[in-house]
């Protein structure tokens, strides 16, 4: 089966403060039709500008570039380059076959404009209905999403909801043009833990129901554990481990997977104090040369400072590190790297 996407070396260059910058370089992976995907890493890896190219949002950046490809299969099966297409084209995809949930609704919602019209906003666009059929609609999603009545949230404004309805109104005019891949972007971010389940349980329901694929970007790895069937681990741009989320819970392999999974507090194993990883992430215009990991990771040898490890399997997992690779080379009583 083909994947419905697959990116493919996908780089964003910026202007920095002195030469261009990459926060995005060189991302690569697949989803395929009815998955969750988790792309997860610390705040400022790249994540969520990782989204963004791939829609053609991020061409709205002062000096924005983008390469790679992003091949998208869509409903005819006939892939597309969303990279190569233009502004009029792509708004013919967003929506209709990928949608997205931005971050913080209060400020993705127009603040003078009713629920209700700007849902109607987006089956007009791209479903060309009645005005009967357009009310019916936007009462239909906003109860498929969970939200208490219906009729009388559709005539509110934003300011007048709660976090938790109206980040259930950003899903409800994602899933109006019914498509067939959702973006997540820390949809549950600053919800409440109740209301963070209820949504999740929102996007299980729509999986089952409708089919429809989700790339899932957090940090938070037990909403990853709770929802996804793959995950992406993402650090400073680019990705270094890959695994389904069983292997990657049981069997973390990077270094970097690792710490950040020892770093979540545990009710069954008694901690003193919580691990953490030393240092942070570097910002683009400071990535180091090798493995961009070196400076934080206590495997570290003198080729990760050098040079960056091409990507290796290791059983379900396919991972960027030397540690690994000098370990897959040893049956074949190699020396090279020694």
């Amino acid at each position: 089966m083909l994947p419905l996407l697959r990116v493919q070396a996908l780089r964003l260059i910026l202007p920095g403060e002195t030469n261009r910058i990459a926060p995005v370089d060189g991302v690569s992976f697949d989803i395929r039709p009815a998955e969750c995907v988790g792309l997860v890493g610390e705040s400022g890896c790249g994540k969520s500008l990782t989204a963004l190219s791939i829609l053609g949002l991020a061409r709205s950046l002062p000096g924005a570039q983008t390469s790679g490809s992003a091949l998208w299969q869509g409903t005819r099966g006939r892939g597309v380059n969303l990279l190569k297409l233009s502004e009029r084209e792509l708004s013919r995809v967003r929506g209709a076959q990928i949608a997205m949930v931005f971050q913080d609704p209060l400020s993705s919602l127009n603040p003078v404009l009713r629920v209700d019209y700007q849902l109607s906003e987006v089956l007009r666009r791209h479903k060309r209905a009645s005005r009967l059929f357009v009310r019916r609609r936007i009462i239909e999603l906003l109860k498929r999403v969970g939200v208490p009545q219906p009729e009388e949230r559709a005539h509110q404004y934003p300011h007048q909801l709660s976090g938790g309805l109206r980040q259930r109104v950003m899903l409800a005019m994602a899933l109006a043009g019914e498509p067939q891949l959702l973006i997540a972007d820390e949809p549950t971010t600053a919800l409440d833990v109740t209301v963070q389940a209820q949504i999740l349980q929102e996007l299980r329901g729509l999986r089952e129901t409708q089919g429809m694929a989700i790339l899932f970007i957090t940090h938070d790895l037990g909403v990853v554990a709770q929802l996804c069937d793959r995950v992406l681990v993402m650090y400073a741009g680019r990705i270094v481990e890959s695994a389904p989320v069983s292997s990657f819970f049981a069997h973390p392999r990077h270094p970097y997977s690792q710490g950040l999974l020892s770093s979540l507090p545990s009710v069954v194993a008694k901690q003193e104090q919580l691990t953490c990883i030393p240092g942070s992430p570097p910002r683009p215009d400071e990535f180091p040369a090798g493995c961009r990991f070196h400076p934080r990771c206590p495997l570290a040898r003198e080729r990760c400072r050098r040079d960056y490890p091409s990507f290796v399997s290791v059983g379900e997992h396919r991972l960027a590190c030397w540690e690994h690779q000098r370990a897959a080379a040893q049956p074949v009583a190699t020396t090279a790297d020694s």
